[in-house]
């Protein structure tokens, strides 16, 4: 290589890595939730729950429109096709089919499992942007399944209404993707951790098409997702998200 050739190579791997360095953990964070998310989702997910006694899994159907509205309604199995959840900012409404009822989930059981997964009630209703609920900062750079990311470290703002007493979170340098989030409660006890990987093309996007939840405090206790299919950027109506439509037996 001419000495020429090896000054520009080196020039242009010292501009790339001071344009990296540069950013923000918010800009990181921030471009990595537009990713993943985008301005509305449609898509098809199953959910597989394993604990040391049993593994059962679920398929559900689900509507986004940001971190505002959601709606997510159970296909199969027979037993539990037809039940639903709805969210519209900070309120959560469960719809149960064999019984025709909704029912609000109070805040005494936002603690408490969703659909007998890792996930919580709470999980579902503060799924807002960690921009606004959380400080950041990059603590260095590290590597998840190969990749190279950045690891960061998120401290809840004083008055933020969230669970966490810090987080950590992995972000995949070379396409702003998650790879790996850490989750830790006021004691700074880790109480789960999320893995996404089987990183693939879906609904024009490349997504971690897997996540998957380790309970730290149940041994042997896991909870899966893993896209089906899913549409970004997508029209939907919003009488989607209203009760009547909560208690029908259709969606469009």
């Amino acid at each position: 290589m001419s000495t020429r050739l090896l000054l520009r190579s080196t020039l242009w791997w010292l501009v790339a890595s001071a344009s990296l360095t540069a950013q923000t953990a918010e800009q990181i964070v921030r471009r990595s939730e537009d990713l993943l998310k985008g301005k509305s989702s449609r898509g098809t997910f199953s959910m597989t729950i394993k604990t040391p006694d049993y593994a059962r899994t679920m398929q559900m159907d689900s509507w986004w429109v940001g971190d505002e509205k959601a709606l997510i309604v159970v296909t199969a199995p027979r037993r539990e096709a037809g039940n639903k959840t709805l969210k519209i900012r900070n309120e959560l409404w469960m719809y149960l089919r064999n019984t025709e009822t909704t029912i609000k989930v109070p805040p005494s059981m936002m603690l408490q499992s969703w659909n007998g997964s890792d996930f919580t009630n709470d999980d579902l209703v503060r799924e807002s942007s960690l921009i606004d609920d959380y400080t950041m900062r990059i603590v260095t750079r590290d590597s998840v399944a190969g990749a190279s990311t950045w690891q960061l470290e998120l401290i809840p703002k004083p008055d933020a209404p969230v669970v966490w007493g810090r987080i950590l979170y992995w972000v995949r340098v070379a396409d702003y993707l998650p790879a790996r989030a850490e989750y830790f409660d006021e004691r700074g006890v880790r109480t789960r951790t999320m893995t996404f990987d089987n990183f693939r093309r879906l609904g024009g996007r490349l997504i971690p098409a897997r996540q998957s939840i380790v309970n730290e405090l149940k041994p042997g206790h896991r909870t899966t997702f893993e896209y089906i299919s899913v549409e970004f950027d997508v029209a939907i109506s919003d009488r989607i998200f209203s009760f009547r439509e909560l208690e029908k037996g259709t969606t469009r």
